[in-house]
């Protein structure tokens, strides 16, 4: 057995040697750690280096997609595990994030960023609307473990709703999302709702508004097959069943604007609504308008414009906005680093939508910028 365990060990130490230091692990969407250096020979930096040496180690040991693979499926097969890497394993097939409460920075941020929508709020009356969508775990309880203790999400977003004048419009996709639940709503493996999920939360927007629906029944239907998400990527479940991406063939052009400033730029790059590279690699969501550009424009067949501020939860829920507007701006604080004023007033907004998930809404460090005048 000693035999046995020393070649295996060798082994594996030979094969480590032999195989290039990878720099990015697409499965996981993550930066992996690459050989350090010793900068000083003292306490502090030998101390330095062998920490940083066991992530390298860690990070770049040969076959590590299938160690990671072969612990989950001993984790969840052999001792039933009903979390892995972080993520709820729950019926359906369905993984959730895992949220057993509210940390403090999550109150702060919540509370900062209402008051930077109310700011917006303020200084244009009658056009802002604010949309939180609920996470998985609120529109699918059933399926999350049983004994798994959540947040009361959906008591946070009600007491929201019933303060819905201070930000604006509050449109609460919630009873929608509820009413549908039946229907593929949520991805399984991701954190994102599906094209489906978001059209229902876009109907709602439409009957607030008092907007005719985009018609899905007079385009063409698109999918893409196999697609594993975050939660995947956290848990990597060796049962995981994976999800199916959908979109319409819409022939709408979007421009990402080089953004060097505040107001309207006047140099991007003009493409189509969809990245359809992105269906040859692991990260398939990042299809829609392109990933998280800064500022970006799409062409519409409405009337009018609307600027959209979000998180990547927008992303599948803009492209049907080209049945109401002429032109729809989308801002993402995390490329943008600027206040809205200026562009607001260069483009005279008929509305203005703030979309994001509630667990991003909670965290977004950018979205105060939305509440800085000027």
């Amino acid at each position: 057995m000693l035999v046995a365990f020393g070649l295996f060990f060798i082994g594996l130490f030979v094969l480590d040697m032999a195989t290039p230091d990878r720099a990015y692990s697409e499965l996981e969407n993550t930066t992996l750690t690459q050989r350090p250096r010793l900068t000083a020979i003292s306490a502090d930096g030998l101390n330095n280096y062998f920490t940083s040496y066991t992530r390298y180690v860690k990070d770049q040991v040969f076959g590590r997609d299938q160690w990671i693979s072969l612990q989950s499926a001993a984790e969840t097969t052999l001792f039933q595990k009903t979390q892995s890497g972080g993520i709820l394993l729950g019926r359906e097939h369905m993984m959730f994030a895992r949220h057993y409460s509210i940390l403090k920075n999550e109150e702060k941020g919540m509370a900062k960023n209402l008051a930077a929508i109310q700011s917006l709020a303020q200084r244009y009356p009658g056009r802002v609307n604010l949309m939180l969508v609920p996470s998985a775990s609120v529109v699918y309880p059933e399926n999350v473990p049983a004994g798994a203790p959540q947040i009361d999400e959906k008591g946070i977003l009600e007491g929201v709703a019933a303060q819905g004048e201070a930000y604006g419009r509050f449109i609460d996709v919630l009873p929608a999302l509820t009413e549908h639940k039946e229907e593929y709503l949520y991805y399984r493996t991701d954190h994102h709702w599906t094209t489906l999920g978001a059209y229902y939360a876009y109907q709602q927007f439409c009957e607030t508004l008092g907007l005719t629906p985009f018609d899905r029944n007079a385009h063409t239907a698109e999918t893409c097959e196999d697609f594993y998400g975050t939660h995947y990527s956290k848990a990597r479940t060796w049962n995981a069943e994976p999800d199916t991406i959908t979109w319409y063939d819409l022939q709408n052009s979007l421009t990402i604007w080089n953004v060097t400033g505040p107001g309207q730029p006047t140099e991007g790059t003009t493409t189509g609504l969809y990245d359809l590279d992105k269906m040859e690699v692991y990260d398939k969501y990042a299809m829609f308008l392109h990933g998280n550009n800064g500022l970006s424009r799409v062409e519409g067949d409405g009337e009018g414009k609307i600027l959209v501020i979000k998180d990547s939860y927008a992303n599948s829920f803009v492209p049907y906005l080209t049945a109401n507007y002429a032109a729809i701006d989308v801002v993402d604080f995390r490329n943008y680093n600027y206040g809205l004023d200026q562009l607001i007033a260069a483009n005279d907004y008929d509305q203005i939508l703030v979309l994001y998930s509630y667990a991003s809404f909670t965290t977004d460090p950018y979205l105060y910028r939305a509440g800085v005048a000027g």
